[in-house]
């Protein structure tokens, strides 16, 4: 039997090397660390059109010089006389020129050129001399550019009175031509 003792041996033996493989047991390996990846970058949204910008309504208005109060045309309309004069004053020919040139460049536009006199003297003069006043302003805004027909010359005489003193102030005030343009 001794013959049969070396090779039950030796499966004995591999039996114990089956059992024991050369390969380390396995164990559990340490996990790697989480690699931090970036967020996914989201693709660019398409451009979003702008909402409509809603259309006003209200129209612009841009006021014609003799209507804006902040123009020379608007506040600077009389031209005052001597007594018992009707000769259009040097000191009033910046005034004659700017409405000159403003009536010459706006042919639609039409005024009242209105001659007034002091209270001094009887009706039928003062409305004579109201109207040589008014006639004279009248032609000076013809020589500067503005046309005959944008210009009605009309006298009120005394009945227009801007002061209603009895002095010389008032009267001084009263000698006057006064430029009127439409109201709208």
């Amino acid at each position: 039997m001794m013959k049969t003792r070396p090779y039950a041996f030796a499966a004995l033996a591999l039996a114990v090397l089956a059992g024991c493989s050369t390969t380390p047991p396995k164990s559990e390996a340490p996990k790697p660390a989480p690699v931090e990846t970036a967020a996914p970058v989201p693709a660019p949204a398409p451009a979003a059109t702008p909402a409509p910008v809603p259309q006003s309504t209200v129209a612009t208005v841009t006021l014609p010089a003799y209507l804006d109060p902040k123009s020379p045309i608007h506040n600077d309309r009389s031209v005052f006389f001597d007594f018992d004069a009707y000769a259009v004053k040097s000191e009033f020919n910046g005034l004659i020129d700017q409405h000159g040139r403003f009536l010459s460049s706006t042919p639609k536009v039409t005024i009242r050129v209105e001659g007034n006199a002091d209270e001094r003297g009887s009706t039928e003069y003062n409305l004579a001399l109201g109207q040589r006043r008014a006639d004279a302003v009248k032609k000076a805004l013809e020589l500067v550019g503005a046309r005959p027909g944008q210009m009605e010359a009309i006298s009120w005489g005394k009945g227009h009175p801007k002061n209603p003193g009895h002095d010389e102030a008032a009267w001084a005030e009263n000698r006057r031509v006064d430029l009127v343009y439409p109201t709208n």
